[in-house]
């Protein structure tokens, strides 16, 4: 079953127009994810963790594309650092 039939499945038990609204905007996230090459859960959790304390002015960055871009830059710094000197 791919993932929009069980979507649909899933959709008839959300409660409510804001339950709705909610598993939409999950469903979006999550998809947007998984097209970037983002594990979903990570970022979820980031962005749930963290998304109380960012500033309106930050809030892009939380997008998963731009969250995955910043993700790789700390990456490719921490192994740039981490790497030994001859």
């Amino acid at each position: 079953m791919g993932r929009a039939v069980l979507n649909r499945k899933n959709s008839l038990f959300v409660g409510n127009p804001r339950g709705g609204r909610t598993a939409a905007v999950l469903a979006s996230l999550t998809s947007t994810c998984r097209r970037h090459g983002v594990y979903p859960q990570l970022y979820l959790t980031q962005l749930l963790t963290n998304l109380p304390l960012a500033r309106m002015s930050e809030l892009s960055a939380w997008l998963p594309d731009q969250w995955k871009l910043l993700q790789d830059a700390r990456l490719a710094n921490l192994q740039n650092h981490a790497a030994p000197t001859s």
